[in-house]
């Protein structure tokens, strides 16, 4: 099995997780990681026993009750005490992938050695991640705040051998899987607890996973879209590149560009048209889907930054003799970000779906809901109602998370990011554009066969016969709810840095 290093003397990037996840590497603490744990911990010891002065969360309570003051013969249950307290979630339970990349994240936040954990704490967290055992946790209950306490305190509970687990596809109770795999409980010391549960890795994880889509759903809105701008016998004019060039955004650029290389050599698009331009669906593609890239590649700052932090509280300085309880775990920055995101993936959903309309309308040549005998056969008609009702959706979604508030722990924690609900939010949006994108391909595919005899271009026509190799030429009314999810399994899986 290949092994990836945390170093966090190394940062790395969205694409660098993309490629940790998808290898199946294993984790490993590197020398540096280690060091820096240690000396962080030890430290903590030291500074404790001469410390006269409380110091939050880890000789007090937390929140509102910070001023109360722990016993040093009660400091460690307080550790346990807050973890089990705070794992109180409910609903839907976070996708695997996005509790993989929870505990990726939490390692490397806790390998810069400004947290005071012990390594043994973190190496176990190692073990969970290098072993797949995915702790269950629930969706709902971070305010994105004091970190994603909630989130966190269930990904944390296998640590100390409780909470259930996802193992090998199954549900299990933590000690359960320890007694299997011969691992033990940690006891946690001071500070350990309150390490683990503040921080951002509940809203980073869904961050992280929501731009990995998007970089695959930027691509495939110019695919889909370069497929259904033939199929409507649209010009290409507007993606000339001196047009864009007097007006120089990146993404816009990179849009006109792609369409041309993608649709060069097809003979429907090199015949004379009669029409003198197309609708904004088609004709402001690169102005739309643009804006959308150049939003991703914004967002994918702000997470690079950030799954490169430290984000716990309170912050140990070894190095300046100094603990200093901050704000770090304030979701803030990313909560606004993956509000950005939602509205600007949302946008090649709305976009969309306009042209699948376009395309249904019985114009440019085109039949009526792209079927014969339209009216005896509904042909196309209902699918677009399905993208139009996900689109909604999406605008009702996109509906801004950040700017909520509320105020919890008795007014000490009075203004919060609200960026955990950004951030499934986020993860819907994405999904719901990916369905959106299949009916738009569905349709385009269709009204590509009333073009014959002439052909797009070859790239697109290899695209195409590999759809038809699953999904047929729609003669006439037949169920459609199986085509469409064909239509997604197809796009899914669809290779599309091959294009």
């Amino acid at each position: 099995m290949k092994t990836f290093t945390i170093d966090p003397s190394k940062p790395f990037s969205i694409k660098d997780i993309k490629h940790i996840t998808e290898s199946g590497a294993a984790l490993a603490l590197s020398d540096v990681a280690k060091k820096n744990i240690t000396a962080c911990r030890d430290y903590l010891d030291k500074k404790m026993k001469s410390q006269k002065e409380p110091v939050y969360g880890i000789n007090t309570g937390f929140g509102s009750l910070c001023n109360v003051i722990i016993p040093d013969t009660e400091i460690e249950q307080l550790q346990a005490n807050l973890v089990m307290s705070h794992a109180c979630g409910m609903g839907d339970e976070a996708p695997l992938e996005i509790v993989r990349l929870m505990l990726l994240l939490k390692i490397q936040a806790l390998s810069y050695g400004k947290s005071a954990v012990q390594l043994q704490t973190v190496e176990r967290l190692v073990d969970l991640y290098n072993h797949h055992i995915y702790p269950i946790v629930y969706q709902q209950g971070s305010l994105g705040a004091s970190g994603d306490l909630a989130p966190l305190a269930h990904l944390c509970l296998p640590l100390l051998g409780l909470g259930e687990v996802n193992y090998r596809g199954n549900r299990y109770e933590t000690a359960e899987v320890f007694k299997q795999l011969g691992l033990s409980p940690i006891a946690l010391k001071s500070k350990e607890g309150l390490a683990l549960l503040n921080g951002t890795q509940f809203m980073s994880a869904y961050g992280v996973w929501c731009l990995l889509k998007s970089d695959r759903l930027n691509k495939l809105a110019d695919t889909i879209g370069a497929i259904s701008l033939d199929a409507f016998d649209g010009r290409i004019d507007p993606f000339k590149d001196n047009i864009h060039l007097i007006r120089p955004h990146k993404g816009q650029l990179q849009t006109a560009r792609y369409f041309r290389a993608l649709l060069e050599g097809s003979a429907i698009l090199a015949q004379t048209k009669v029409q003198v331009q197309d609708p904004y669906s088609f004709r402001c593609i690169p102005q739309v889907h643009g804006a959308t890239k150049d939003t991703t590649a914004y967002v994918n700052s702000v997470f690079e930054t950030e799954v490169n932090a430290v984000t716990d509280n309170p912050t140990v300085f070894p190095e300046d003799d100094e603990i200093i309880s901050g704000g770090n775990f304030h979701g803030q920055p990313l909560a606004l970000a993956l509000d950005f995101l939602a509205i600007a993936i949302s946008e090649l959903g709305n976009i969309s779906e306009r042209r699948t309309y376009q395309l249904i309308s019985g114009i440019r040549s085109l039949p009526a809901f792209l079927v014969a005998k339209p009216g005896l056969n509904s042909g196309f008609m209902i699918p677009q109602y399905t993208a139009a009702s996900i689109a909604s959706q999406n605008k009702q979604l996109c509906s801004p998370a950040s700017a909520d508030s509320i105020v919890s722990s008795n007014g000490q924690e009075d203004h919060v990011s609200m960026g955990a609900n950004a951030a499934t939010k986020c993860y819907k949006v994405i999904e719901n554009v990916e369905r959106i994108l299949s009916i738009e391909l569905l349709n385009a595919a269709q009204a590509l066969e009333f073009r014959r005899p002439l052909k797009s271009s070859a790239k697109i026509e290899k695209l195409i016969a590999d759809l038809r190799k699953t999904i047929p030429f729609i003669e006439e009314d037949k169920i459609m709810y199986r085509e469409l999810e064909a239509t997604l399994q197809f796009v899914k899986q669809l290779n599309i840095d091959t294009l």
